[in-house]
């Protein structure tokens, strides 16, 4: 019981230390106000979270350019988080394949607690490092993957143990977190520490602190897919058309590079096996479907290095 209430107290100290636990002065009589100024507050509150990232930007480019020479190594993008950090993750990661053409292996999401973790809240497991290595153990990471930790708090037991572990392979790490100088960014290589500030409801990081996490998420993983050719101009040229609506968007986005009309672009694309920038270079080249592949596989699967 005693040891029990000494870590409780060492946790309550640490919280003290963070911006993300303050009280935000602006909201202390949120409970008392109108519903459209309750949304102001929220909403004014919000316009923070730009303009901090906008000053680690400079952190951010770091950690892409690591991110983007480990899969250009065939390593992958590993999210490791706990509640809302680890379901951010998860999200980013499940995207990247229809959006981008990339394997679900490619970028991989890691929540304290597992997959039942998504969708209902698993008490406890946050605190233990040993399940964040052994998570990072289940999917065979090697020195070649590169591992984000996730923290709003910037002190979650799981992630560093998977961050340590991680490092101790010879991995790249890269430490995301809401509050400067955290623990987090201690076990990382590369530290992203933007500090949003107290959000509206006290402690309730997947307000702005989530928001937080999921535009840099955004960043990380969008820049990188244009660095490795995934995007023409600003099109994602290597959609997937597993559905409806892709198929259409597949057909849309060979219009809008090419200037084709409907017709010609969903012809091609069946021309193409359904692959968007090989029919793109077949228009743009009056290239044959073997042609159009070769010139692909020279140029590393970026058009702008043919046309």
């Amino acid at each position: 019981m005693i040891d029990a209430r000494m870590k409780q107290q060492q946790i309550l100290e640490q919280l003290k230390t963070l911006t993300t636990e303050n009280i935000n002065p602006n909201s202390v009589d949120i409970d008392i106000l109108p519903t459209l100024e309750k949304l102001r507050i929220i909403n004014t509150e919000d316009q923070q979270v730009s303009l901090a990232i906008a000053k680690e930007l400079p952190a951010i480019a770091t950690a892409v350019d690591a991110i983007t020479l480990a899969m250009k190594n065939g390593g992958r993008l590993i999210y490791t988080g706990a509640g809302t950090s680890g379901r951010l993750g998860i999200l980013d990661a499940v995207e990247c394949p229809p959006t981008y053409g990339v394997d679900y292996n490619t970028v991989v999401g890691l929540i304290a607690g597992g997959a039942e973790a998504f969708i209902k809240a698993q008490e406890g497991v946050e605190d233990k490092e040993e399940l964040g290595v052994a998570d990072l153990q289940s999917i065979q990471l090697t020195a070649k993957d590169i591992v984000c930790g996730i923290a709003a708090s910037g002190r979650t037991p799981y992630v560093i143990g998977g961050l340590d572990y991680a490092r101790s392979l010879g991995c790249v790490t890269i430490a995301v977190a809401c509050n400067k100088n955290s623990v987090i960014g201690q076990h990382a290589d590369l530290q992203i520490e933007v500090a949003p500030g107290a959000e509206v409801v006290t402690g309730s990081t997947r307000m702005k602190a989530g928001t937080t996490q999921k535009l840099i998420l955004n960043m990380l993983s969008t820049t990188t897919m244009i660095n490795l050719g995934k995007v023409y101009k600003n099109l994602m040229v290597d959609v997937k058309t597993s559905n409806a609506k892709l198929e259409a968007r597949a057909k849309k986005i060979i219009m809008d590079a090419t200037e084709v009309d409907y017709a010609t672009a969903e012809k091609y694309l069946q021309l193409a096996n359904n692959h968007v920038k090989t029919a793109i270079v077949m228009l743009l080249n009056n290239s044959t479907l073997e042609d159009a592949q070769a010139k692909l596989i020279n140029a590393n699967g970026i058009i702008r290095n043919i046309v």
